[in-house]
């Protein structure tokens, strides 16, 4: 189906927020995946992703309360919507298939 293929970062953006639950905003997504790869992630760029994962209906979601650190304002938390559950599902059977092709990464023969 087009448009709900998952690109690369777009599944590290989505995995993410299905690990950090309710926690799941957009400066501690950048954190995770900071300190997962080692690489160095723009707020402006996960920005964008979760507007794709919005519009292609893989997330949802909603404003937290105000807080004093924040100077009054309201955090916007993400979940991963079943469409989302359901493409990550599909995806990671994806790559497992492959992983099983190649025989010297086969982990079921060890």
């Amino acid at each position: 189906m087009k448009g709900t293929n998952l690109g690369e970062f777009e599944e590290l953006v989505l995995l993410t927020i299905a690990a950090l639950m309710e926690e799941a905003y957009s400066v501690a997504i950048c954190e995770e995946i900071e300190k997962v790869t080692g690489r160095s992630v723009k707020l402006s760029v996960v920005h964008a992703v979760l507007n794709r994962l919005d519009k292609k209906g893989f997330v949802k979601s909603h404003l937290g309360e105000p807080t004093k650190a924040r100077g009054g304002r309201r955090k916007r938390f993400f979940t991963v919507t079943h469409a989302g559950k359901a493409t990550l599902s599909k995806v990671k059977e994806q790559r497992d298939q492959l992983w099983q092709l190649i025989p010297e990464f086969n982990l079921k023969m060890i």
